[in-house]
């Protein structure tokens, strides 16, 4: 409800409800000298405009809505510009009211930290997405002492009911991390959402991407050889097979994070799904390959450029219609890739830290930093290790 349409004051409570933000926080009067904010966040609260002693305006908050509904905030206004007629100065009085924390404020204050710590935007988008479509329709306009294991149960059963198994799982957790915070701020004592997964159904848990083994890669690296992809297509394609970075991390690689001479893509944080720098050693096959492409996409920004003004990089498909084309449509992804690499390089007896590092699993802090130096000439001899076994399986060869 935009603030123009207000008819009547004092403001009901639907209507306090109904208020959305604009671009800028705003004051609605409810009544005498009271009134209702909006901030441009969504937030939402109840001010006192009343005159001091000194004979100065002066602003006095009430507490947030809807913790303060409409009826409660009247009565301390009353209360309060009594105690201001009979001459004192309400900076030195408590506002009286006991206000309890929304989940949706608690949740917003959850969401600003995922923010303030750099999360990717497609786990923000996805966070504000559900937290608008399943959560804050259940729980959100309910005190956080007030939301029971069963509202809890309902949101995670309904998603379930539509198909949505995968995300349930992660709206729990979201869920789970909120009450958690909220405790140690203080303000409530139990997570209602703490033993959620008990009640979880099972079929909906999360499957691995499709991915192959080693007895299938040779057929599937012969098919790939024969492939009619467009050769920038196929570079991509085969980078991320032969380093098992994230697909997405190969369509926004730039030119500038590659240093071919000393065969080593460096991605910034900025680009990264945990928000750390990441070395990634490049073998002599990878760097031959980006060598030649170079030729047709080096003067542009991007490694791997889309066509057109609106496709600045190649499309989030263009890998798995690849691995489509050549037969494998369900039997591998570009994200699965990374549980080949991973699955062989473990087989084969690579250290787990070394292989933990080439897939970006690794710790934060300044031990993250540490590591992955430490370990990037072992992961030089890995990879380069892994794509000559590639090319050895592919020539129907083995170690």
């Amino acid at each position: 409800m935009k603030r123009s349409a207000i008819k009547r004051r004092p403001l009901a409570d639907s209507v306090l409800s109904a208020l959305e933000p604009d671009d800028k926080d705003y004051r609605e009067r409810d009544s005498d000298g009271l009134y209702f904010r909006v901030k441009a966040n969504g937030g939402k609260s109840w001010v006192l405009r009343y005159k001091r002693p000194c004979g100065t305006w002066a602003w006095k908050g009430l507490g947030g809505f809807p913790g303060v509904s409409g009826k409660l905030a009247r009565e301390k206004a009353r209360e309060l510009l009594k105690q201001s007629s009979d001459g004192e100065d309400l900076v030195h009085i408590g506002s009286g009211v006991q206000t309890k924390v929304t989940f949706k404020e608690a949740a917003e204050d959850w969401y600003d930290r995922k923010l303030k710590a750099g999360r990717v935007a497609g786990s923000l988008k996805q966070y504000r997405l559900y937290l608008e479509k399943d959560i804050y329709p259940a729980i959100g306009h309910k005190a956080l002492d007030e939301v029971t294991r069963l509202d809890c149960a309902a949101i995670q059963s309904n998603m379930e009911a539509r198909g949505a198994g995968v995300i349930a799982g992660k709206v729990r957790l979201w869920i789970n991390q909120i009450f958690s915070l909220a405790m140690a701020q203080g303000h409530c004592v139990l997570n209602p959402a703490s033993e959620l997964r008990y009640l979880a159904q099972q079929g909906h848990q999360e499957t691995p991407h499709p991915h192959l083994l080693e007895d299938e890669l040779p057929a599937f690296l012969r098919a790939l050889r024969k492939s009619t992809s467009k050769q920038i297509t196929l570079t991509m394609t085969r980078l991320v097979l032969r380093t098992a970075c994230r697909p997405g991390m190969a369509r926004f690689a730039e030119w500038v994070d590659m240093d071919l001479d000393n065969t080593l893509w460096m991605i910034p944080a900025a680009k990264m799904k945990m928000r750390r720098d990441h070395l990634i050693p490049l073998s002599s096959q990878s760097v031959a390959e980006l060598r030649a492409l170079h030729e047709s996409t080096g003067l542009g920004k991007y490694v791997f450029p889309g066509f057109g003004a609106k496709n600045p990089t190649m499309s989030e498909n263009t890998i798995n219609k690849c691995l489509r084309l050549v037969g494998y449509q369900g039997k591998l992804v570009g994200h699965g890739a990374r549980h080949t690499a991973s699955t062989l390089l473990r087989e084969h007896r690579w250290d787990k830290d070394y292989v933990e590092m080439q897939l970006a699993h690794v710790e934060g802090g300044d031990a993250g930093v540490y590591n992955q130096a430490q370990y990037l000439d072992k992961r030089r001899e890995m990879m380069q290790w892994f794509c000559d076994y590639l090319d050895k399986l592919e020539c129907g060869d083995r170690y």
